[in-house]
């Protein structure tokens, strides 16, 4: 499963160090392996289909004990079926083999569902809520009946006592005997329910006992499953996933741990005396529903599941440092400031708030000149990569008078930024929910369940000479990634923002590198001033 390099690579220098697979460039000997990959792919016809749904697709650019230089490649989850391919390495451990245990107790599981289902839908199933419902109907319609005799009961003795021909103790008792057998009714009605739910709660006791033991024995089959997967490291160690994932705050591993291409391309390269020296993942086919997904394009190791694997996996090698732990963003320049309010253009690579990475933030900028307050300083946030006006409070009544007029939505504002391709609309309304990609984190994605997320978009002019779109965005609904989202999803514009590393069609740069930035500018913000009520417009012209 060692493939040489068809084409010379003699002029590619090697990496000095190992790819950081969480934001890296692709390294020459990485895209060649992946050229390379996709045209084996190209030969398979019978994985056509599959493919095209989209699979994630992995190389790692090694050194054999000969010194010399080719890639392993491997694919996430499955492909047809299975998890074994001759040119593919194999997967850290396989589940799918006919007499493994997983199996075996998978089959055993499946036979509780089927339990499961053919006790919903028996016989005696329907036939003990018919009975229910039956019995409900019964006594609602009895209860009609005597309600109707019970009033022209009343009505007689009404009238009685109102024409003074009456014995009040004749009287007394028919009302007492009424009110008896409307409590003898109720009783009987009780006792007939009650027979009728005792029969169904000895059903659906049968039927938690058998989800329980389903419940039980899933969690059971999960972590066996997740010890078998013993994982190496450049140290020669060992741990399992249930040993990897225990530190972290998550705590036990979700599903489809390991079965990633990355964490599969290191397991075979350390079981074979393989040294790795670069990595890279790509996407094969179409986009997953929901999310952006670019055929051919390279993509970072994802993070719920392969960060905490791939940190261990990783002790040993020279590991190149996470550049986005090294961004060193410019100044901001300051547009607006009086005692209440600073507005200013937050430069490219600048957080909002103080984050885990160390780059500098708005937040802490503020505090540095300005020293610290006891009171909330941002109002609302721009991306990182985003550049633009942001407005800070300088008092807690400056900080709740701005942050009503965001959530009464009575502030305005507006974007600028270049989109790949053209789009063919002058203006329209992007109307798609959105919500985290747990998987991916920071990434978005589009879903029904997700919160409303609407932006109103102008074309601007259309650049044929490098096939690019200018266009105003005014947002509706402030959505983390909003713009970015709904410019690159195809039930969106379909046309990215250049310089998106996250979205985009290109991956190779981003305010933390030399080349192109994210050209996404918030250029205004009209607003009423916290302290006097004067309607304000800053505007903060985009420099691309």
């Amino acid at each position: 499963m060692f493939h040489s390099f068809e084409k010379d690579i003699t002029a590619i220098a090697l990496p000095e160090l190992f790819t950081w697979p969480f934001h890296y460039v692709p390294h020459p000997l990485c895209v060649a392996a992946k050229e390379q990959v996709e045209h084996y792919l190209s030969t398979k016809t019978e994985w056509a289909e599959e493919l095209q749904a989209g699979k994630m697709m992995g190389v790692l650019v090694v050194e054999n004990k000969a010194g010399e230089v080719g890639f392993v490649a491997a694919f996430s989850g499955n492909l047809a079926g299975t998890n074994n391919h001759p040119y593919f390495v194999p997967p850290v451990y396989d589940m799918l083999r006919p007499d493994d245990f997983f199996k075996r107790e998978e089959a055993e599981i499946s036979a509780i569902n089927r339990r499961i289902t053919d006790l919903e839908y028996s016989k005696e199933w329907n036939k003990a809520h018919e009975k229910l419902n039956n019995t409900i109907e019964l006594w609602n319609k009895k209860f009609a009946e005597f309600k109707e005799y019970y009033q022209q009961r009343k009505a007689e003795r009404d009238r009685l006592r109102y024409d003074r021909n009456y014995d009040e103790q004749e009287l007394i008792r028919q009302s007492q005997k009424d009110n008896a057998d409307l409590q003898r009714l109720k009783r009987a009605e009780r006792e007939d329910k009650e027979r009728c739910y005792a029969e169904i709660n000895r059903l659906q006791a049968a039927l938690l006992s058998l989800e329980e033991e389903r419940h039980r024995r899933s969690k059971a089959l999960q972590m066996a499953l997740f010890e078998q997967f013993r994982l190496l490291n450049a140290n020669g160690e060992i741990r399992n996933l249930c040993e990897i994932f225990a530190p972290t705050k998550q705590g036990v591993p979700p599903a489809g741990a390991a079965e990633c291409a990355a964490p599969k391309m290191l397991q075979y390269a350390y079981s074979n005396g393989l040294k790795p020296l670069a990595m890279a993942e790509f996407w094969q086919g179409h986009s997953p529903y929901g999310e952006v997904r670019h055929h051919g394009e390279f993509y970072p190791s994802c993070n719920s599941r392969c960060k905490p694997i791939l940190t261990f996996m990783m002790e040993g090698l020279s590991v190149e440092p996470n550049p986005l732990e090294h961004i060193v963003p410019a100044e901001p320049e300051i547009l607006y400031e009086d005692e209440a309010l600073l507005a200013i253009n937050k430069p490219c690579g600048m957080l909002s708030v103080e984050g885990k990475s160390g780059v500098m933030s708005v937040e802490r900028w503020y505090e540095e000149r300005y020293g610290k307050v006891d009171h909330p300083i941002i109002v609302h946030h721009l991306d990182q990569s985003t550049s633009g006006i942001l407005l800070l409070a300088k008092s807690k009544e400056a900080h709740k008078a701005l942050q009503e007029q965001f959530i009464k939505q009575t502030i305005i504002k507006r974007y600028t930024a270049i989109l790949e391709g053209e789009v063919s609309e002058w203006h329209g309304v992007i109307d798609l929910p959105m919500k985290l990609d747990y998987d991916n984190r920071p990434r978005q994605m589009i879903s029904a369940d997700g919160k409303q997320a609407i932006t109103r978009y102008q074309k601007v002019n259309y650049n044929p000479n490098n096939n690019t779109t200018r266009v105003r965005f005014y947002p509706q609904t402030g959505r983390t990634h909003q713009l970015r989202l709904h410019a690159a999803h195809p039930d969106g514009l379909g046309c990215p923002i250049v310089g998106d590393d996250i979205y985009g069609t290109s991956h190779t740069a981003d305010c933390s590198t030399e080349g192109r930035r994210l050209c996404l500018h918030a250029d205004e913000v009209v607003f009423r001033h916290p302290t006097t009520g004067e309607e304000m417009a800053l505007r903060c012209k985009a420099d691309f």
